[in-house]
């Protein structure tokens, strides 16, 4: 499963990381979130020590939402040496995700 962090651990799990980094810009009330949710938890598994996926709560994080300019969620942002590479928003299908990370 996708670990969840926030704006404490943030910068160290994501843009300290020498992975590339997928992160899930959700909210708990939100019905494409929760679409995407297993799919985002199944990624987590499977490219394990490949790829970090991690879940950001843009309801308690607003300032890391805000600070890489999440306008609507889910948002699916891919991270490589502490910059965005790529991003996405809406639901997505689990090939767009791995095309998104370039797998």
């Amino acid at each position: 499963m996708a670990e969840h962090i926030n704006i404490t651990n943030f910068d160290e799990k994501v843009l300290q990381s020498n992975k590339p980094v997928l992160v899930d810009f959700f909210a708990t009330w939100c019905g494409p979130c929760k679409m995407m949710s297993p799919v985002i938890d199944e990624l987590a598994t499977e490219l394990a020590g490949e790829v970090d996926v991690y879940k950001v709560d843009v309801d308690e994080n607003p300032e890391v939402a805000q600070r890489y300019g999440v306008m609507s969620i889910p948002t699916l942002v891919v991270f490589e040496n502490g910059q965005v590479k790529n991003q996405t928003m809406g639901a997505q299908p689990k090939t767009a995700l791995l095309q998104l990370l370039g797998k």
